[in-house]
Protein backbone atom coordinates (compact mmCIF):
# COMPACT_ATOMS: atom_id res chain seq x y z
CA UNK A 1 0.00 0.00 0.00
CA UNK A 2 1.63 3.00 -1.29
CA UNK A 3 1.88 6.48 0.89
CA UNK A 4 0.06 9.45 -0.07
CA UNK A 5 3.06 11.53 -1.70
CA UNK A 6 5.35 9.13 -1.59
CA UNK A 7 8.69 9.01 -3.91
CA UNK A 8 7.90 7.38 -7.19
CA UNK A 9 10.30 4.22 -7.25
CA UNK A 10 12.64 5.56 -9.92
CA UNK A 11 12.86 9.37 -8.56
CA UNK A 12 14.73 11.58 -9.94
CA UNK A 13 15.84 12.94 -6.78
CA UNK A 14 18.26 9.98 -6.82
CA UNK A 15 19.96 11.70 -10.26
CA UNK A 16 20.20 15.22 -8.74
CA UNK A 17 23.03 13.82 -5.93
CA UNK A 18 24.61 12.36 -8.79
CA UNK A 19 23.25 9.15 -8.76
CA UNK A 20 22.08 7.40 -11.71
CA UNK A 21 18.16 7.00 -11.90
CA UNK A 22 17.57 4.98 -9.50
CA UNK A 23 15.85 1.07 -10.30
CA UNK A 24 12.59 0.29 -10.19
CA UNK A 25 11.76 -1.41 -6.64
CA UNK A 26 8.16 -0.45 -6.45
CA UNK A 27 6.05 1.54 -4.49
CA UNK A 28 7.09 0.26 -0.84
CA UNK A 29 10.70 1.09 -1.46
CA UNK A 30 11.03 4.95 -0.73
CA UNK A 31 14.39 6.27 -1.65
CA UNK A 32 16.03 9.18 0.49
CA UNK A 33 18.87 11.50 -1.12
CA UNK A 34 20.01 14.48 0.52
CA UNK A 35 19.25 17.03 -1.67
CA UNK A 36 15.43 15.99 -0.82
CA UNK A 37 15.70 18.55 2.23
CA UNK A 38 15.38 17.09 5.86
CA UNK A 39 12.15 18.40 5.95
CA UNK A 40 10.74 16.74 3.59
CA UNK A 41 12.52 13.31 4.16
CA UNK A 42 11.08 13.44 7.82
CA UNK A 43 7.24 13.82 6.55
CA UNK A 44 7.75 10.42 4.82
CA UNK A 45 9.50 8.61 7.56
CA UNK A 46 6.78 10.01 9.88
CA UNK A 47 4.00 8.93 7.58
CA UNK A 48 5.78 5.06 7.59
CA UNK A 49 5.66 5.17 11.34
CA UNK A 50 1.98 6.37 11.37
CA UNK A 51 0.50 3.51 9.61
CA UNK A 52 3.29 0.71 10.67
CA UNK A 53 3.41 1.40 14.49
CA UNK A 54 1.26 -1.05 15.67
CA UNK A 55 0.22 -2.45 12.29
CA UNK A 56 1.32 -5.91 13.80
CA UNK A 57 -0.21 -8.50 11.59
CA UNK A 58 -0.92 -5.90 8.54
CA UNK A 59 -0.36 -6.47 4.69
CA UNK A 60 1.95 -3.14 4.56
CA UNK A 61 6.05 -3.54 4.00
CA UNK A 62 8.18 -0.78 3.60
CA UNK A 63 11.66 -0.10 2.89
CA UNK A 64 13.60 3.07 4.26
CA UNK A 65 16.62 3.48 1.78
CA UNK A 66 18.96 6.22 2.16
CA UNK A 67 21.95 6.97 -0.41
CA UNK A 68 25.08 8.18 0.82
CA UNK A 69 25.48 11.43 2.61
CA UNK A 70 24.32 13.06 5.82
CA UNK A 71 20.62 13.78 6.99
CA UNK A 72 19.26 14.88 10.33
CA UNK A 73 15.52 13.16 10.97
CA UNK A 74 14.70 10.90 13.54
CA UNK A 75 13.05 7.26 12.15
CA UNK A 76 10.82 5.42 14.31
CA UNK A 77 10.95 2.38 12.94
CA UNK A 78 7.43 0.44 13.21
CA UNK A 79 6.64 -3.09 12.02
CA UNK A 80 7.61 -4.61 8.65
CA UNK A 81 9.71 -1.76 8.22
CA UNK A 82 13.47 -2.03 7.13
CA UNK A 83 16.04 0.89 7.01
CA UNK A 84 18.96 0.28 5.09
CA UNK A 85 21.67 2.57 4.28
CA UNK A 86 23.11 1.85 0.76
CA UNK A 87 26.94 2.68 1.31
CA UNK A 88 29.92 0.34 0.66
CA UNK A 89 30.49 1.18 4.33
CA UNK A 90 28.02 2.29 7.27
CA UNK A 91 29.73 5.83 7.76
CA UNK A 92 28.64 6.23 4.17
CA UNK A 93 25.41 6.79 5.13
CA UNK A 94 25.32 9.17 8.75
CA UNK A 95 22.03 9.89 10.21
CA UNK A 96 22.49 12.59 12.59
CA UNK A 97 19.21 11.52 14.77
CA UNK A 98 17.74 8.34 16.19
CA UNK A 99 16.90 5.28 14.89
CA UNK A 100 14.35 4.04 17.22
CA UNK A 101 12.43 1.05 18.68
CA UNK A 102 10.21 1.97 21.22
CA UNK A 103 7.16 0.38 22.52
CA UNK A 104 4.46 2.98 23.84
CA UNK A 105 1.74 1.09 21.14
CA UNK A 106 1.67 -1.34 23.91
CA UNK A 107 2.02 0.53 26.74
CA UNK A 108 6.04 0.16 27.12
CA UNK A 109 6.02 -3.54 26.11
CA UNK A 110 8.61 -4.38 23.93
CA UNK A 111 8.00 -8.06 23.99
CA UNK A 112 6.19 -7.88 20.67
CA UNK A 113 7.78 -5.62 18.82
CA UNK A 114 8.29 -8.15 15.99
CA UNK A 115 9.81 -8.10 12.19
CA UNK A 116 11.57 -4.85 11.71
CA UNK A 117 15.28 -4.11 10.77
CA UNK A 118 18.25 -1.59 10.27
CA UNK A 119 21.44 -2.26 8.79
CA UNK A 120 24.69 -0.08 6.96
CA UNK A 121 23.67 2.88 8.74
CA UNK A 122 25.92 5.52 11.19
CA UNK A 123 23.81 6.83 13.65
CA UNK A 124 24.74 9.71 15.72
CA UNK A 125 22.19 10.21 18.61
CA UNK A 126 22.35 14.30 19.48
CA UNK A 127 21.37 13.19 23.17
CA UNK A 128 24.46 10.50 22.97
CA UNK A 129 21.79 7.43 23.27
CA UNK A 130 20.21 5.15 21.08
CA UNK A 131 17.08 3.11 21.46
CA UNK A 132 16.60 -0.46 19.83
CA UNK A 133 13.78 -2.16 22.39
CA UNK A 134 12.90 -5.38 19.90
CA UNK A 135 11.94 -8.77 20.49
CA UNK A 136 12.87 -11.80 18.05
CA UNK A 137 12.82 -10.60 14.32
CA UNK A 138 14.41 -7.35 14.40
CA UNK A 139 18.27 -7.65 13.66
CA UNK A 140 20.21 -4.58 13.43
CA UNK A 141 23.35 -5.45 11.11
CA UNK A 142 26.68 -3.52 9.98
CA UNK A 143 25.26 -0.37 11.51
CA UNK A 144 27.82 2.62 13.64
CA UNK A 145 26.31 3.63 16.65
CA UNK A 146 28.04 6.91 17.60
CA UNK A 147 27.18 6.94 21.40
CA UNK A 148 25.51 5.00 23.84
CA UNK A 149 22.87 2.44 22.96
CA UNK A 150 20.05 1.11 25.30
CA UNK A 151 17.73 -2.55 24.61
CA UNK A 152 14.65 -1.73 26.63
CA UNK A 153 11.14 0.22 26.30
CA UNK A 154 11.72 4.16 27.69
CA UNK A 155 9.04 4.81 30.52
CA UNK A 156 5.76 5.06 31.19
CA UNK A 157 4.97 0.83 31.22
CA UNK A 158 6.22 -1.78 32.16
CA UNK A 159 9.30 -1.82 29.92
CA UNK A 160 9.77 -5.53 29.19
CA UNK A 161 12.03 -6.61 25.89
CA UNK A 162 12.50 -9.98 24.62
CA UNK A 163 15.13 -9.74 21.52
CA UNK A 164 17.46 -10.22 19.88
CA UNK A 165 20.04 -10.07 17.43
CA UNK A 166 22.77 -7.43 16.70
CA UNK A 167 25.85 -8.17 14.63
CA UNK A 168 28.84 -6.71 12.71
CA UNK A 169 28.18 -3.62 14.05
CA UNK A 170 29.99 -0.92 16.35
CA UNK A 171 28.91 0.90 19.29
CA UNK A 172 31.08 3.38 21.06
CA UNK A 173 29.96 3.51 24.02
CA UNK A 174 27.78 1.29 26.70
CA UNK A 175 25.22 -0.89 25.66
CA UNK A 176 22.50 -1.75 28.32
CA UNK A 177 20.63 -4.68 27.45
CA UNK A 178 17.71 -3.51 30.86
CA UNK A 179 15.25 -5.74 30.73
CA UNK A 180 16.08 -7.53 27.81
CA UNK A 181 15.24 -11.12 28.93
CA UNK A 182 18.01 -12.78 26.12
CA UNK A 183 20.37 -11.15 23.33
CA UNK A 184 22.70 -12.13 20.92
CA UNK A 185 25.60 -9.73 20.11
CA UNK A 186 27.86 -11.86 17.33
CA UNK A 187 30.50 -10.27 15.47
CA UNK A 188 30.11 -6.53 17.07
CA UNK A 189 32.55 -4.05 19.00
CA UNK A 190 31.52 -2.44 22.10
CA UNK A 191 32.81 0.48 24.20
CA UNK A 192 31.49 -1.87 27.32
CA UNK A 193 28.32 -3.77 27.93
CA UNK A 194 25.83 -3.30 31.02
CA UNK A 195 23.08 -5.68 32.41
CA UNK A 196 21.77 -9.40 32.00
CA UNK A 197 18.52 -11.14 32.63
CA UNK A 198 18.29 -15.03 31.41
CA UNK A 199 20.42 -15.37 28.62
CA UNK A 200 22.86 -12.44 27.30
CA UNK A 201 25.81 -14.73 24.37
CA UNK A 202 28.58 -12.62 22.89
CA UNK A 203 30.25 -14.62 19.67
CA UNK A 204 33.13 -12.93 18.38
CA UNK A 205 32.49 -9.58 19.91
CA UNK A 206 34.99 -7.04 20.59
CA UNK A 207 34.41 -5.55 23.76
CA UNK A 208 32.19 -8.09 25.59
CA UNK A 209 31.93 -8.96 29.10
CA UNK A 210 34.16 -11.54 30.44
CA UNK A 211 32.18 -14.92 30.43
CA UNK A 212 30.06 -14.96 33.47
CA UNK A 213 27.00 -17.95 34.16
CA UNK A 214 24.72 -17.77 35.60
CA UNK A 215 24.51 -14.20 37.68
CA UNK A 216 24.93 -12.46 35.45
CA UNK A 217 23.95 -14.72 32.60
CA UNK A 218 26.65 -13.95 30.08
CA UNK A 219 28.23 -16.68 27.93
CA UNK A 220 31.45 -15.34 26.19
CA UNK A 221 32.79 -17.36 22.92
CA UNK A 222 36.12 -15.74 21.58
CA UNK A 223 35.73 -16.25 18.18
CA UNK A 224 33.07 -16.62 15.86
CA UNK A 225 34.04 -20.31 13.75
CA UNK A 226 32.67 -19.77 10.30
CA UNK A 227 30.10 -17.01 9.48
CA UNK A 228 29.90 -14.69 5.96
CA UNK A 229 27.69 -11.46 6.94
CA UNK A 230 24.30 -11.11 4.71
CA UNK A 231 24.06 -9.75 1.60
CA UNK A 232 23.00 -5.88 1.19
CA UNK A 233 21.95 -3.61 -1.35
CA UNK A 234 23.90 -0.88 -2.00
CA UNK A 235 25.48 1.60 -4.77
CA UNK A 236 28.92 1.87 -6.20
CA UNK A 237 31.01 4.96 -6.94
CA UNK A 238 29.27 5.30 -10.07
CA UNK A 239 25.69 4.84 -8.69
CA UNK A 240 24.98 2.09 -10.19
CA UNK A 241 23.02 -0.15 -8.03
CA UNK A 242 24.65 -3.45 -6.78
CA UNK A 243 24.08 -6.83 -3.89
CA UNK A 244 27.34 -6.79 -1.85
CA UNK A 245 28.18 -10.86 -0.96
CA UNK A 246 30.13 -10.94 1.82
CA UNK A 247 32.76 -13.66 1.89
CA UNK A 248 33.10 -16.47 4.42
CA UNK A 249 35.46 -15.63 7.58
CA UNK A 250 36.80 -18.21 9.75
CA UNK A 251 38.11 -17.45 13.65
CA UNK A 252 36.59 -13.91 13.22
CA UNK A 253 36.13 -11.46 16.19
CA UNK A 254 34.97 -8.07 15.46
CA UNK A 255 33.19 -6.32 12.42
CA UNK A 256 33.72 -6.97 8.76
CA UNK A 257 34.20 -2.83 7.81
CA UNK A 258 36.55 -1.49 10.32
CA UNK A 259 39.50 -1.66 8.92
CA UNK A 260 38.51 -1.07 5.35
CA UNK A 261 36.48 -2.31 2.73
CA UNK A 262 35.36 -5.84 3.46
CA UNK A 263 36.34 -8.66 1.90
CA UNK A 264 33.61 -9.88 -1.04
CA UNK A 265 31.89 -9.59 -4.23
CA UNK A 266 29.20 -7.43 -5.58
CA UNK A 267 26.57 -8.66 -8.00
CA UNK A 268 25.43 -5.95 -10.34
CA UNK A 269 21.33 -5.63 -9.63
CA UNK A 270 20.85 -6.13 -13.84
CA UNK A 271 21.64 -9.56 -12.64
CA UNK A 272 18.70 -9.49 -10.69
CA UNK A 273 14.80 -10.65 -11.43
CA UNK A 274 13.23 -7.81 -9.26
CA UNK A 275 9.47 -9.22 -8.10
CA UNK A 276 6.91 -7.12 -6.99
CA UNK A 277 3.84 -8.84 -5.25
CA UNK A 278 1.69 -10.51 -6.91
CA UNK A 279 3.82 -12.21 -9.07
CA UNK A 280 3.74 -15.95 -9.06
CA UNK A 281 5.88 -18.76 -8.56
CA UNK A 282 5.76 -19.36 -12.35
CA UNK A 283 7.38 -16.66 -12.85
CA UNK A 284 9.95 -16.17 -10.63
CA UNK A 285 11.58 -19.38 -10.99
CA UNK A 286 11.44 -18.88 -14.49
CA UNK A 287 13.97 -16.09 -14.06
CA UNK A 288 16.46 -18.26 -11.54
CA UNK A 289 16.09 -20.89 -13.96
CA UNK A 290 17.63 -18.75 -16.20
CA UNK A 291 20.38 -18.06 -14.06
CA UNK A 292 19.31 -14.35 -12.17
CA UNK A 293 19.66 -14.05 -8.54
CA UNK A 294 16.16 -12.71 -6.78
CA UNK A 295 15.72 -9.30 -4.79
CA UNK A 296 11.95 -9.37 -3.25
CA UNK A 297 10.61 -5.84 -2.98
CA UNK A 298 8.30 -5.12 -0.04
CA UNK A 299 5.00 -7.04 0.31
CA UNK A 300 3.06 -9.73 0.42
CA UNK A 301 3.66 -12.71 -2.26
CA UNK A 302 0.76 -15.96 -2.35
CA UNK A 303 2.09 -18.78 -3.79
CA UNK A 304 0.79 -21.86 -4.86
CA UNK A 305 4.40 -23.35 -5.41
CA UNK A 306 7.41 -23.17 -4.40
CA UNK A 307 10.54 -21.19 -5.32
CA UNK A 308 13.13 -23.21 -6.49
CA UNK A 309 16.94 -22.70 -6.17
CA UNK A 310 19.40 -24.63 -8.20
CA UNK A 311 22.02 -22.66 -9.16
CA UNK A 312 25.31 -22.35 -6.95
CA UNK A 313 25.83 -18.82 -5.33
CA UNK A 314 22.23 -17.67 -6.03
CA UNK A 315 21.07 -14.98 -3.94
CA UNK A 316 17.74 -14.37 -2.62
CA UNK A 317 17.34 -11.15 -0.26
CA UNK A 318 14.48 -9.73 0.22
CA UNK A 319 13.69 -6.10 1.38
CA UNK A 320 10.65 -4.71 3.68
CA UNK A 321 10.16 -8.10 5.51
CA UNK A 322 9.01 -9.98 1.99
CA UNK A 323 6.50 -11.92 2.67
CA UNK A 324 6.19 -15.18 0.90
CA UNK A 325 2.10 -17.02 2.09
CA UNK A 326 2.02 -20.34 1.40
CA UNK A 327 -1.64 -20.76 -0.28
CA UNK A 328 -2.04 -24.50 -1.25
CA UNK A 329 -0.52 -26.72 1.13
CA UNK A 330 2.87 -26.28 -0.85
CA UNK A 331 6.50 -25.79 0.14
CA UNK A 332 8.06 -21.91 -0.26
CA UNK A 333 10.95 -22.19 -1.35
CA UNK A 334 13.32 -25.53 -2.19
CA UNK A 335 17.08 -25.08 -2.74
CA UNK A 336 18.80 -27.38 -4.08
CA UNK A 337 22.52 -29.04 -2.68
CA UNK A 338 24.41 -26.90 -3.69
CA UNK A 339 27.03 -24.08 -2.24
CA UNK A 340 27.03 -20.38 -1.92
CA UNK A 341 23.32 -19.79 -2.18
CA UNK A 342 22.27 -16.93 0.35
CA UNK A 343 18.44 -16.58 1.78
CA UNK A 344 17.92 -13.35 3.13
CA UNK A 345 15.58 -11.19 4.71
CA UNK A 346 12.25 -13.16 4.36
CA UNK A 347 9.15 -13.67 6.25
CA UNK A 348 7.69 -17.54 5.34
CA UNK A 349 3.63 -17.86 6.19
CA UNK A 350 1.59 -21.08 5.84
CA UNK A 351 -1.62 -19.40 4.41
CA UNK A 352 -3.42 -22.98 3.71
CA UNK A 353 -3.42 -26.04 5.96
CA UNK A 354 -1.31 -29.11 4.88
CA UNK A 355 2.62 -27.61 4.19
CA UNK A 356 5.17 -30.71 4.78
CA UNK A 357 8.07 -27.90 4.99
CA UNK A 358 8.05 -24.20 4.46
CA UNK A 359 11.96 -24.03 3.59
CA UNK A 360 13.92 -26.99 2.29
CA UNK A 361 17.69 -26.69 2.05
CA UNK A 362 18.73 -30.10 0.48
CA UNK A 363 16.92 -33.18 -0.45
CA UNK A 364 17.90 -36.15 1.67
CA UNK A 365 20.93 -37.08 3.10
CA UNK A 366 23.75 -36.02 1.23
CA UNK A 367 27.53 -36.93 1.41
CA UNK A 368 28.87 -33.45 -0.29
CA UNK A 369 30.51 -31.36 1.84
CA UNK A 370 29.85 -27.56 1.33
CA UNK A 371 32.22 -26.03 4.23
CA UNK A 372 34.53 -23.84 1.44
CA UNK A 373 31.38 -22.26 0.27
CA UNK A 374 28.24 -22.88 2.06
CA UNK A 375 24.96 -21.99 1.93
CA UNK A 376 23.55 -19.23 4.43
CA UNK A 377 20.17 -18.15 5.88
CA UNK A 378 19.52 -14.68 7.54
CA UNK A 379 16.87 -13.09 9.01
CA UNK A 380 14.52 -16.29 7.96
CA UNK A 381 11.60 -16.20 10.01
CA UNK A 382 8.59 -18.13 9.62
CA UNK A 383 4.90 -18.13 11.21
CA UNK A 384 2.15 -20.20 11.04
CA UNK A 385 -0.94 -18.52 12.31
CA UNK A 386 -1.07 -14.74 13.91
CA UNK A 387 -2.01 -13.15 10.67
CA UNK A 388 -4.09 -15.71 9.10
CA UNK A 389 -4.86 -19.40 9.60
CA UNK A 390 -2.77 -22.16 8.70
CA UNK A 391 -0.30 -25.24 9.23
CA UNK A 392 3.09 -26.85 8.09
CA UNK A 393 4.51 -29.98 9.65
CA UNK A 394 7.74 -28.29 9.47
CA UNK A 395 9.22 -24.77 8.85
CA UNK A 396 12.93 -25.37 8.15
CA UNK A 397 14.52 -28.37 6.88
CA UNK A 398 17.89 -28.57 6.56
CA UNK A 399 19.00 -31.91 4.46
CA UNK A 400 22.40 -29.80 3.60
CA UNK A 401 25.92 -29.88 5.15
CA UNK A 402 27.75 -27.04 6.29
CA UNK A 403 24.64 -24.65 6.30
CA UNK A 404 25.11 -21.51 8.19
CA UNK A 405 21.91 -19.98 9.95
CA UNK A 406 22.16 -16.63 11.06
CA UNK A 407 19.10 -14.76 13.21
CA UNK A 408 15.98 -17.28 12.59
CA UNK A 409 13.15 -16.97 14.38
CA UNK A 410 10.10 -19.74 13.59
CA UNK A 411 7.20 -18.85 15.49
CA UNK A 412 3.97 -20.81 15.99
CA UNK A 413 1.57 -17.84 16.79
CA UNK A 414 0.69 -17.79 20.58
CA UNK A 415 -1.09 -14.82 19.52
CA UNK A 416 -2.88 -12.69 16.31
CA UNK A 417 -6.02 -11.55 14.24
CA UNK A 418 -9.42 -13.63 15.27
CA UNK A 419 -9.84 -17.24 14.06
CA UNK A 420 -5.85 -17.22 13.36
CA UNK A 421 -4.61 -19.16 16.41
CA UNK A 422 -5.76 -22.13 18.66
CA UNK A 423 -4.61 -25.74 19.05
CA UNK A 424 -6.15 -27.34 15.67
CA UNK A 425 -6.61 -23.78 13.84
CA UNK A 426 -2.67 -23.53 13.47
CA UNK A 427 -0.59 -26.83 13.51
CA UNK A 428 2.55 -27.23 13.20
CA UNK A 429 5.36 -30.15 14.61
CA UNK A 430 8.48 -28.73 14.42
CA UNK A 431 9.91 -25.61 13.58
CA UNK A 432 13.88 -26.59 13.13
CA UNK A 433 14.92 -29.97 11.26
CA UNK A 434 18.67 -30.88 10.98
CA UNK A 435 19.31 -34.01 9.14
CA UNK A 436 22.57 -32.61 7.49
CA UNK A 437 26.39 -32.67 8.94
CA UNK A 438 28.53 -29.82 10.26
CA UNK A 439 24.92 -27.26 10.30
CA UNK A 440 25.89 -24.01 12.50
CA UNK A 441 23.09 -21.60 14.15
CA UNK A 442 24.41 -18.33 15.55
CA UNK A 443 20.72 -17.08 16.64
CA UNK A 444 18.17 -19.37 16.78
CA UNK A 445 14.94 -18.82 18.04
CA UNK A 446 11.41 -21.33 17.92
CA UNK A 447 8.31 -20.90 19.73
CA UNK A 448 5.10 -22.75 20.34
CA UNK A 449 5.77 -25.97 18.33
CA UNK A 450 3.81 -29.18 19.27
CA UNK A 451 5.72 -31.31 19.12
CA UNK A 452 9.83 -31.08 19.32
CA UNK A 453 10.69 -27.67 18.22
CA UNK A 454 14.05 -28.16 17.19
CA UNK A 455 15.00 -31.88 16.36
CA UNK A 456 18.66 -32.23 15.67
CA UNK A 457 19.39 -35.54 13.58
CA UNK A 458 22.86 -34.44 12.05
CA UNK A 459 26.21 -34.85 13.19
CA UNK A 460 28.91 -31.98 14.45
CA UNK A 461 25.82 -29.57 14.59
CA UNK A 462 26.62 -26.29 16.85
CA UNK A 463 24.22 -23.29 18.19
CA UNK A 464 25.42 -19.90 19.38
CA UNK A 465 21.85 -18.93 21.42
CA UNK A 466 18.77 -20.65 21.12
CA UNK A 467 15.66 -19.26 22.59
CA UNK A 468 12.58 -20.68 22.88
CA UNK A 469 8.95 -21.11 24.25
CA UNK A 470 6.96 -24.13 24.63
CA UNK A 471 3.46 -24.32 23.30
CA UNK A 472 1.06 -22.06 25.64
CA UNK A 473 -2.33 -23.07 24.15
CA UNK A 474 -1.87 -27.54 25.24
CA UNK A 475 -5.18 -28.12 26.08
CA UNK A 476 -4.64 -30.78 27.84
CA UNK A 477 -1.53 -33.26 29.51
CA UNK A 478 -2.92 -36.46 27.59
CA UNK A 479 -3.25 -34.31 23.98
CA UNK A 480 1.14 -33.37 24.72
CA UNK A 481 2.48 -36.64 26.01
CA UNK A 482 3.95 -39.50 23.81
CA UNK A 483 5.25 -42.85 24.54
CA UNK A 484 4.54 -42.17 28.42
CA UNK A 485 6.47 -39.01 27.94
CA UNK A 486 4.59 -35.28 29.22
CA UNK A 487 5.58 -33.14 26.83
CA UNK A 488 8.35 -33.28 23.96
CA UNK A 489 11.69 -31.25 24.93
CA UNK A 490 11.69 -27.96 23.49
CA UNK A 491 15.67 -29.37 21.72
CA UNK A 492 15.96 -32.86 20.85
CA UNK A 493 19.63 -34.18 19.71
CA UNK A 494 18.56 -37.66 17.88
CA UNK A 495 20.19 -40.39 20.03
CA UNK A 496 22.95 -41.77 17.36
CA UNK A 497 24.14 -38.35 17.30
CA UNK A 498 27.69 -38.61 18.27
CA UNK A 499 29.17 -34.66 18.24
CA UNK A 500 26.68 -32.28 18.92
CA UNK A 501 27.81 -28.76 20.77
CA UNK A 502 25.63 -25.61 21.99
CA UNK A 503 26.19 -22.37 23.61
CA UNK A 504 23.47 -19.99 25.62
CA UNK A 505 19.91 -21.67 25.85
CA UNK A 506 16.98 -20.73 27.51
CA UNK A 507 13.57 -22.38 26.96
CA UNK A 508 10.54 -21.33 29.12
CA UNK A 509 6.66 -22.40 29.88
CA UNK A 510 3.93 -20.18 30.01
CA UNK A 511 0.20 -22.61 29.98
CA UNK A 512 -2.00 -20.41 30.22
CA UNK A 513 -5.14 -22.43 29.55
CA UNK A 514 -5.05 -23.59 33.24
CA UNK A 515 -4.81 -27.17 32.61
CA UNK A 516 -1.64 -27.96 34.78
CA UNK A 517 0.54 -28.85 32.01
CA UNK A 518 4.14 -30.70 32.49
CA UNK A 519 6.12 -31.17 30.12
CA UNK A 520 9.43 -33.85 31.24
CA UNK A 521 12.09 -31.78 30.28
CA UNK A 522 13.52 -28.91 28.38
CA UNK A 523 16.41 -30.50 26.42
CA UNK A 524 17.01 -34.36 25.62
CA UNK A 525 20.36 -35.27 24.32
CA UNK A 526 22.22 -38.56 24.22
CA UNK A 527 24.76 -39.08 26.72
CA UNK A 528 28.30 -39.18 24.83
CA UNK A 529 31.39 -37.71 25.41
CA UNK A 530 31.02 -35.35 22.02
CA UNK A 531 27.58 -33.63 22.90
CA UNK A 532 28.26 -30.56 25.22
CA UNK A 533 25.50 -28.07 26.54
CA UNK A 534 26.89 -25.27 28.12
CA UNK A 535 24.77 -22.61 29.88
CA UNK A 536 21.80 -23.48 29.70
CA UNK A 537 18.58 -22.65 31.77
CA UNK A 538 14.76 -22.80 32.27
CA UNK A 539 12.22 -20.56 33.09
CA UNK A 540 8.34 -21.25 34.10
CA UNK A 541 6.26 -18.14 33.86
CA UNK A 542 3.19 -19.87 34.83
CA UNK A 543 0.84 -19.11 37.58
CA UNK A 544 0.25 -21.52 41.09
CA UNK A 545 -0.95 -25.16 39.39
CA UNK A 546 -0.25 -24.08 36.01
CA UNK A 547 2.51 -26.82 35.61
CA UNK A 548 5.81 -26.43 34.57
CA UNK A 549 9.35 -27.95 33.20
CA UNK A 550 10.19 -30.91 35.34
CA UNK A 551 13.83 -31.30 34.89
CA UNK A 552 16.34 -29.21 32.54
CA UNK A 553 17.94 -31.51 30.15
CA UNK A 554 17.34 -35.13 30.15
CA UNK A 555 16.76 -36.21 33.70
CA UNK A 556 18.72 -33.81 35.51
CA UNK A 557 17.92 -30.27 36.83
CA UNK A 558 15.96 -28.95 39.13
CA UNK A 559 11.86 -28.26 38.50
CA UNK A 560 10.78 -24.83 37.18
CA UNK A 561 6.61 -25.13 38.25
CA UNK A 562 2.94 -23.63 39.34
CA UNK A 563 5.06 -20.30 39.87
CA UNK A 564 7.38 -17.88 38.24
CA UNK A 565 10.84 -20.01 38.85
CA UNK A 566 14.26 -20.38 37.37
CA UNK A 567 17.12 -23.43 37.02
CA UNK A 568 20.26 -22.73 35.98
CA UNK A 569 23.00 -25.48 34.44
CA UNK A 570 26.41 -24.16 33.58
CA UNK A 571 26.91 -27.20 31.25
CA UNK A 572 25.95 -31.01 30.71
CA UNK A 573 27.58 -33.81 29.05
CA UNK A 574 27.60 -37.70 29.02
CA UNK A 575 25.19 -37.84 32.07
CA UNK A 576 26.92 -35.46 33.94
CA UNK A 577 25.14 -31.64 34.44
CA UNK A 578 26.72 -29.00 35.95
CA UNK A 579 25.15 -26.09 38.12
Amino acid sequence: MPLAGALPAASATAASGGHDVAPDLGPNVLLFDPSMGDAAIQAQVDAVFRTQQSNQFGAERYALAFLPGTYTVDINVGFYTHVLGLGASPDDVVINGHVTVDAQWLGGNGTQNFWRAAENLCIVPPDGLERWAVAQAGPMRRTHVKGDMTLWPSPPGNRWSSGGFLADSVVDGQVDSGSQQQWLSRNDSFGSWTGSNWNMVFVGTQGAPAQHFPNPAWTVVDRTPTVREKPFLTTGPDGSYQVFVPALRAGSAGPTWTSGRAAGHSVPLSRFHVARPGESAETINRALAQGRHLLLTPGVYPLSAPLRVRRPGTVVLGLGLATLQATHGNALVEVDDVGGVSVAGVLLEAASSGSPVLLQVGHGRSRVRHAADPTALFDVYARIGGAVPGGAAVSVRIDSNDVICDNLWLWRADHGNDGSVGWSVNPADTGFLVNGDRVTAYGLAVEHYQKYEVLWQGEHGRTYFFQNEHPYDVPTQSAWTHGGTRGYAAYKVADTVTDHRAWGLGSYCFFDLGAGIDTDRAYEVPDAPGVVFTDLMTVCLNGPGGGGILHCINNTGDPVQNGFGTFYMTGYSDGVGTT
